[in-house]
């Protein structure tokens, strides 16, 4: 009897170790593989062949990637103002005219393959120029000057406003100048009033 009971209990362990699902090993989440791009065998002996031409490389053509062919891979990548990697990566394979393959033309240009710009090249700002303001003796005088010319009723309160901009306008309209209704250096000397030393130093500034 005991013995009976053993054999039903293993029984219904076994048939319970059969129902219950494991694992697949062999299945694993989908993950996004990198994709590395690597010259081929012909491409690398194009490469040693150019690079040998331009006296960069005095070894072997076998399609090897030897450290003479590295070091002759950076010189070339030097002068290309791209980053001296010492591979040949995509930038490096156009930058040689070498064409690539179907497979390497879906792998885009790596953006760190170029070499960063110096202190003398686009990277330096470009300096701006000072910006020229009128004073209000000279904005006082403006307006007077519109005013003697029926240009403006205002005022002579020395400060640019609505009404004077106006009047700006008409006196830059009415001697060929540019209207932008600002009091500038061109409108000044055309109204004969003086520019002060700051405002001619920033005139030679700005057109140096």
């Amino acid at each position: 009897m005991f013995f009976l009971m053993f054999v039903i209990l293993l029984f219904g362990i076994f048939a319970q170790a059969q129902t219950t699902p494991t694992p697949n090993p062999t299945v694993s989440p989908t993950t996004t593989k990198k994709l590395i791009f690597r010259a081929n065998k012909d491409q690398i002996m194009q490469a040693q062949k150019m690079l040998k031409g331009k006296n960069l490389y005095t070894g072997e053509v076998d399609g090897k990637m030897n450290d003479p062919f590295r070091t002759a891979i950076k010189s070339f990548q030097e002068t290309g103002k791209l980053k001296q990697t010492g591979t040949l990566n995509r930038a490096t394979l156009e930058a040689m005219g070498i064409a690539l393959t179907d497979k390497q033309k879906e792998i885009p240009v790596d953006p760190n393959s170029f070499a960063t710009g110096d202190s003398s090249s686009s990277t330096t700002k470009t300096k701006r120029a000072p910006v020229f303001r009128a004073t209000k003796d000279q904005v006082t005088a403006a307006q007077k000057i519109l005013k003697d010319g029926g240009m403006y009723t205002g005022e002579q309160t020395g400060t640019l406003d609505d009404a004077t901009r106006a009047g700006l306008k008409k006196y830059q309209e009415a001697r060929g100048l540019k209207v932008t209704g600002t009091l500038n250096q061109v409108t000044l000397e055309k109204m004969g009033i003086e520019l002060t030393d700051k405002q001619k130093a920033n005139a030679v500034a700005s057109s140096q």
